[in-house]
């Protein structure tokens, strides 16, 4: 049975960090993205990593601040979250996928739960 739980969520000031990390039990997956969504809002792509060869790509929103990466030997994929501001308030959902390199949930194959990240001004 294929599981994802995210954690570190939480609330931090502007301008500060969060490690989100996502633990997967049940098989492995080519790729494991993070998806957002705000209240009102459609869920969007964030970052992904592929397992194998760590390739890792994100949404232009992120880039520069967002850092995902994997750990093989814990089955846990992180999302370091740095320079956080108020529009990044979501709830993050950490995703498996059979594709490679994939931004669209449809192409993502199993969920979390996820975790609220709440940045306050």
């Amino acid at each position: 049975q294929v599981q994802l739980v995210e954690s570190g969520g939480g609330l931090v000031q502007a301008g500060g960090s969060l490690r989100l990390s996502c633990a997967v039990s049940g098989r492995t997956f080519l790729s494991m993205g993070w998806f957002r969504q705000a209240p009102g809002k459609e869920r969007e792509f964030v970052a992904g990593i592929t397992w194998s060869a760590s390739i890792t790509y994100y949404a232009d929103s992120v880039k520069g601040r967002f850092t995902v990466s994997r750990d093989n030997a814990k089955n846990t994929v992180y999302l370091q979250m740095n320079i956080l501001q108020p529009e990044d308030t979501a709830v993050y959902y950490c995703a498996a996928s059979r594709a490679g390199t994939p931004r669209n949930k449809l192409e993502y194959d199993y969920w979390g739960q996820g975790t609220q990240v709440t940045v306050s001004s």
